[in-house]
């Protein structure tokens, strides 16, 4: 399913991070995956499908610990990429006194996925931080929400609940309030992404993921980020200057959105990186995204 292709745009102007060693071949997916797997300190059910799981990873000491709410991507997909793909960053962080929130949903490709079920199960997810925080000693009131290629999308959603119509089926009274959101390589803007077919995940998943037109009078208007600007939640994308997954206009557009609403909003353009190397702890782009939490948690 996975296309690759690069694009460049220049709607705004973005920070470069430049990398810090000399050019070196991009990671690939067995790069990253084949590497032992850290585990999880629990994992906590939301549901009864298999894939309506949060692992949760829990520093060392009392806490309550700054909680970052993780999304992970795979074009929507459970068949192409589940939670355990951000093991290796949840782990960093939680090695750094920060505990994860790692959530996982039903995909276009399982029953209930898609639409609404795929952002309900997001949701819910993310809504049981809310009632597990003391048992895990985690800190719910400062939540910030980071997400990967698909799971970008995901988190900038969470991210915007509370601007979801109240006739939609999404709307929930209170849900998780995300102090600050990060996409890394994502993909915010469906209906950008329908339009892209040199978008990595294709142009029909989205009608997988959104509902058919015609299902809903707007099938963009509670799934697609854009349209629930402003979101009155600081956003940074960090996005890889050589990612041929995801096209890069698809960070400049979406910021250039963002502000234009009056959001603040950044895009931090890392050199030599592509795609996998956004969730690689060793990186460049990690290092970048880590600052990012980092300094989310010191306001």
């Amino acid at each position: 399913m996975l296309r690759f292709a690069l694009a460049a745009a220049a709607v705004l102007t973005p920070v470069a991070v430049a990398a810090q060693d000399a050019p070196k071949p991009l990671l690939t997916w067995p790069d990253l995956t084949e590497r032992a797997k850290p585990a999880p300190d629990a994992t906590v059910d939301y549901g009864t499908d298999p894939y309506q799981k949060v692992d949760v990873w829990v520093p060392q000491g009392k806490g309550p610990f700054p909680t970052v709410l993780m999304v992970h991507g795979g074009c929507w997909t459970t068949s192409i990429a589940d939670r355990s793909l951000m093991n290796w960053i949840a782990d960093d962080l939680r090695k750094d006194g920060i505990a994860v929130w790692n959530v996982d949903y039903r995909g276009v490709d399982r029953p209930g996925g898609g639409y609404p079920g795929t952002f309900t199960d997001a949701a819910a997810a993310a809504d049981a931080l809310k009632t597990n925080a003391r048992k895990y000693h985690l800190d719910a009131k400062h939540v910030v929400a980071v997400g990967h290629s698909a799971g970008g999308h995901l988190a900038l959603w969470l991210a915007a609940r509370g601007k979801i119509a109240r006739t939609s089926p999404l709307y929930a009274r209170s849900p998780l309030k995300i102090a600050y959101a990060i996409s890394l390589g994502g993909l915010p803007d469906l209906e950008a992404t329908a339009a892209s077919p040199d978008n990595g995940c294709g142009v029909e998943v989205v009608g997988k993921l959104v509902g058919a037109p015609g299902s809903r009078p707007d099938v963009y208007a509670d799934t697609s980020v854009p349209r629930l600007l402003p979101l009155g939640v600081a956003q940074d994308l960090v996005n890889g200057q050589e990612d041929k997954i995801i096209p890069l206009r698809m960070g400049t557009a979406y910021v250039a959105a963002a502000r234009a609403k009056g959001d603040s909003a950044e895009l931090h353009i890392v050199a030599q990186t592509g795609h996998v190397e956004l969730v690689a702890p060793e990186t460049a782009a990690w290092a970048t995204t880590k600052r990012l939490i980092r300094a989310a948690f010191a306001k």
